[in-house]
């Protein structure tokens, strides 16, 4: 009699990360869980991981929560070794409150999310040019915030400072203040006003040597931007650091967003539905990525102040009685569009992946 070949059984794991260990859980296609393991966060502990999910079947997949941050170096090594990764996030705040919070709950909701179609969008890859931009980009925002906290002692300063010093520097702009105050020459520390010109002199030196520090990561990202996305910065409002925020959103592998209404989603320029019985409206999405969000809002600020095509439809929309926020809104939500688009033109390297799928 002949047998059945047996159907080899196929399994979806998830991962919750943590800075030094991951809990990883494994379950079938009927969502009953075969097993829940601890393994070290590190290319060994990785590959341990990998080796026990495929003990249990074949992997369709893998859901992992963060993998934007302590998740980061699993998901590289399960793409590396052919595993489809999918982004989970954070549990279910009213899960959570019935079952409970612990690391082997969220390992399976993680597998869960995966298996059933809840999490199905790919992580960013990482591989590339955008990924280099989110690193310098990182680097940059800390020197702007530092370089303003300097700024900012610099004025406190110059406040409170005696009143003949405080006369040579009071109409004096930050770079001037700062360009002064590095020559200066403090005397006896007992007396306040040489202690002020002291504190002056070693705030403006570090202003500086931000300010220059800013200047080189610039020169460092524009010409990463140019190549990653040419078609972007030939539109209306859109510079280099305003493209930088857009990638960075984007990710090296744009083809994981669907479509165009997914992008304006992920930068929180989507229309959230509210309606309930006889009202039907919609409110601001406040979700997504918030500088994201905020490079919109650039880009729409610009283009009303300089776009005739755009000061057209304010003029047309305040007719119809829309108040300004409202035209920002709908402002933002065609900016979306017009740079997804571009994003999957085939001219653009960040979107060949794009045009193919397509």
């Amino acid at each position: 009699m002949t047998k059945m070949p047996e159907r080899t059984r196929v399994v979806t794991g998830g991962v919750d990360t943590h800075a030094e260990l991951h809990v990883a859980a494994v379950i079938d296609e009927v969502g009953r869980v075969l097993g829940i393991e601890s393994f070290e966060a590190s290319t060994w502990g990785y590959g341990r991981l990998l080796g026990w999910m495929r003990s249990f079947g074949e992997l369709a997949n893998v859901g992992v929560e963060g993998t934007g941050s302590y998740g980061a170096g699993l998901d590289r090594y399960l793409s590396a070794h052919g595993v489809q990764v999918v982004e989970v996030v954070r549990p279910n705040r009213q899960k959570r409150r019935r079952r409970g919070k612990s690391d082997p709950l969220d390992a399976e909701e993680a597998a869960r999310a995966a298996l059933n179609g809840e999490a199905s969008g790919a992580s960013k890859a990482k591989t590339g040019a955008v990924e280099s931009l989110r690193a310098l980009r990182v680097a940059r925002r800390g020197a702007v915030k530092a370089r303003t906290q300097a700024a900012n002692s610099i004025t406190a300063l110059v406040v409170c400072a005696p009143e003949d010093l405080r006369s040579r520097l009071a109409g004096l702009s930050t770079d001037e203040r700062a360009a002064l105050a590095a020559r200066f020459r403090p005397g006896d520390l007992t007396d306040p006003g040489e202690a002020t010109k002291a504190a002056l002199r070693s705030i403006a030196y570090r202003y500086r040597q931000l300010d220059a520090e800013i200047t080189e990561l610039d020169k460092a990202m524009e010409p990463l931007v140019v190549a990653s996305a040419p078609a972007m910065l030939t539109k209306p409002g859109v510079g280099p650091r305003v493209a930088t925020a857009l990638l960075v959103t984007a990710g090296d592998n744009p083809e994981r967003m669907r479509s165009e209404a997914g992008f304006a989603a992920l930068c929180g320029a989507s229309p959230v539905d509210a309606s309930s019985g006889k009202h039907a409206r919609h409110r601001l999405n406040r979700g997504g990525d918030r500088e994201a969000n905020s490079a919109l809002w650039r880009i729409v600020q610009t283009r009303m102040r300089c776009d005739a095509r755009t000061q057209a439809y304010v003029e047309r929309r305040t007719k119809e009685g829309k108040t300004k926020a409202e035209i920002v809104r709908c402002l933002k939500r065609y900016v979306a569009r017009e740079i997804y688009k571009t994003l999957v033109s085939a001219g653009t390297p960040a979107g060949a992946g794009l045009a193919r799928a397509a």
